[in-house]
């Protein structure tokens, strides 16, 4: 069985995905255009996110996911932290869009 640490860490990453996936039930591309709200909430929860995988140690645990996500999830945590101005947001949308479900999806796997 997987440490329990670990495993509130993964049901918080998969909370902050839920709280984007509201956020963005006014429409992806719209919520990243609101410079003022919605746009910082979904930079702040995918930061939050990457900082969850980060404190995992459980590398069975780990293994659940794909590791390109997780690496991804990490680099985009630096950007959001180093180039806050310059991010790209095609690139935010597409992880929104393509790689939160699969997220999702692997959390849901794990803690059902």
């Amino acid at each position: 069985m997987y440490n329990l640490d670990d495993i509130d860490r993964v049901k918080l990453i998969l909370i902050k995905i839920d709280y984007i996936l509201d956020i963005c039930n006014i429409g992806i591309v719209k919520a990243l255009e609101d410079a003022k709200t919605t746009r910082p909430a979904i930079l702040m929860h995918l930061t939050s996110i990457a900082e969850q995988f980060s404190k995992i140690k459980d590398k069975n645990l780990l293994s659940n996911f794909d590791e390109e996500d997780v690496k991804g999830a990490i680099n985009t945590r630096n950007f959001i932290a180093h180039d806050y101005e310059g991010i790209n947001l095609p690139i935010i949308e597409f992880i929104i869009r393509e790689r939160l479900p699969v997220l999702h999806s692997e959390i849901n796997k794990i803690i059902c």
